[in-house]
């Protein structure tokens, strides 16, 4: 007999919140100085950041890619989790949020943890030589998700981990004809197509957390 999910309330998020977090009062701060510079608050929550946590811990990622880091919340997430010479590499397009980023790696004392890609991410990886990849987490464009991962999962390692954010598509995922944001609700079905189809990866799982992600592991 197939298992009913349980369905996420406002109530059980609260208690996932309270007891199975990541966030901290450092990185409180930096969302709320984030949100005093404009950037905007869509980072991942703290049970999302308590995954990926979890995940670098289970790996014991030294090297992890993130495409799309925003203000650098879930990038200092995961730097935290990571042992002692750790480097996670941020592939941000925008200059502002870039040089937010730099700002809140030094205040974590993250300095050599934290490296910054400024520019397109097509672009930059092309240039950028990461040849042995831990861990990648993808948030950035929706509708480049699929080419992201294709540039990407030559350089992960056997046993590394691919996640792709935003894997239910703000509810929309399984819809044939999306409404809403059609673009981007496309190309997050496409990347988790490809995720499933793809020959070098282990068949992909979806994780329920936030608006999902989409995980899975290199052959």
């Amino acid at each position: 007999m197939a298992t009913v999910p349980t369905l996420m309330t406002a109530e059980i998020a609260e208690y996932a919140e309270t007891l199975f977090t990541s966030e901290t009062q450092e990185l409180q701060q930096l969302l709320l100085q984030a949100k005093e510079k404009g950037i905007p608050d869509i980072s991942i929550g703290g049970v999302q950041g308590a995954f990926l946590q979890t995940m670098v811990r289970a790996i014991h990622a030294k090297v992890i890619v993130e495409i799309g880091s925003l203000a650098g919340y879930s990038a200092i997430t995961m730097a935290l989790a990571m042992n002692d010479g750790g480097v996670v590499h941020c592939f941000e397009r925008d200059s502002e949020y870039c040089t937010f980023i730099a700002e809140q790696a030094f205040a974590f004392g993250m300095n050599e943890n934290i490296i910054i890609h400024e520019g397109n991410a097509l672009d930059t990886l092309q240039q950028t030589e990461l040849t042995t990849i831990d861990m990648i987490f993808i948030d950035a464009d929706k509708p480049s998700y699929t080419k992201y991962m294709e540039i990407l999962i030559p350089r992960l390692r056997s046993g590394g981990i691919i996640i792709g954010d935003n894997a239910l598509a703000w509810g929309h995922i399984a819809e044939e004809y999306p409404i809403f944001e059609p673009e981007n609700v496309r190309g997050i079905q496409e990347f988790n197509q490809s995720m499933r189809v793809h020959k070098e990866l282990h068949p992909p799982c979806i994780i329920p957390l936030g608006d999902g992600m989409c995980m899975s592991v290199k052959k």
